[in-house]
């Protein structure tokens, strides 16, 4: 029951927000359409009234939503294509990107996270912390460019844009990932360290166990509960930071597509990429609240309770 109430509730904000942003759907289109100049007062209204923007907002609304239900997310205003097939067209470049990229945030940040909580108070934790002080401070869209001017530009080691090779998916995946490799990092490191001053950690040593077992085996799984969690909301992070990072990096995803329509106020464009990230997030919530089960055999879900 919770999953179509979120949906509605983001489709409405979304809706709304759009609608009331400054500029004319119409006029814009039209500007484009005749290279820049301003169109008339009847011609505006003739398309207003042909894009259905005339009417209410609960009408229009209504409309969407019960399109959007059936798969229908309308016509871009900007090109007269079907919505839905361009995001689907486009969606596996930006999932390939946001996947590769929390993949690689993972496979980093909690084996650092790692270290640094078993070697806490040297250099090794250290310079873990000030990276994550940096990867948090640093937004994407500062870390594309500088990756670009570095390892692009100056070293000539990696392509700058482009798709279609694994050297081309690299520095998109590393400026996208940065953030959430911080962050899974600290919470790692905060998460095992508390786990490893627990009475049991101390039993599994004195039963003999190797401090790599007790640390990897047992440790790692029982300080994973908020690792997950944050895993859960950085693929929401990373499918909309995949909309600057494709356009800086030229990726061929939906990223390229919505900041068009962002600026070209095609409004069915935004509300139907909006509808498709949350689908994608509420979904991959939805999985991390069932691994719970699996992490801590002490959380269960009970039937009776409400």
């Amino acid at each position: 029951m919770t999953l179509p109430l979120l949906l509605v509730g983001i489709s409405i904000i979304s809706f709304m927000l759009l609608n009331f942003a400054p500029g004319d759907a119409a006029e814009i289109t039209l500007m484009r359409q005749n290279g820049g100049v301003a169109p008339s007062q009847e011609a505006i209204q003739a398309l207003r009234q042909d894009l259905g923007l005339n009417d209410a907002l609960p009408i229009r609304y209504g409309r969407w939503v019960s399109n959007a239900v059936r798969g229908d997310l309308g016509e871009s205003y900007r090109t007269g294509g079907s919505i839905a097939a361009e995001l689907f067209h486009r969606l596996p470049a930006t999932l390939l990107l946001a996947a590769t990229a929390l993949a690689l945030a993972v496979a980093v940040g909690i084996p650092l996270g790692v270290m640094a909580a078993v070697k806490r108070g040297t250099w090794l934790d250290t310079g873990c912390r000030l990276m994550a002080l940096v990867g948090a401070a640093v937004p994407s869209y500062v870390m594309a460019p500088a990756l670009m001017l570095l390892f692009a530009v100056k070293l000539d080691w990696l392509p700058a844009i482009g798709y279609g090779s694994p050297q081309n998916l690299i520095l998109p995946a590393i400026a996208l990932s940065f953030g959430t490799m911080s962050q899974l990092m600290r919470l790692t490191r905060a998460s095992l360290l508390e786990v490893l001053e627990q009475d049991y950690m101390r039993t599994a040593r004195a039963k003999g166990m190797t401090e790599n077992i007790v640390v990897w085996r047992h440790g790692l799984k029982n300080s994973l509960l908020p690792v997950v969690t944050v895993l859960g909301t950085s693929m929401g992070y990373l499918l909309g930071g995949a909309v600057i990072v494709e356009t800086i990096f030229g990726w061929p995803g939906i990223g390229q597509f919505v900041v068009t329509g962002i600026f070209q106020r095609d409004y069915p464009v935004v509300q139907g990429f909006v509808l498709y990230v949350a689908v994608i997030f509420l979904f991959v919530n939805l999985a991390v609240d069932v691994s719970y089960r699996w992490l801590d055999p002490r959380l269960h879900f009970d039937r009776q309770s409400s």
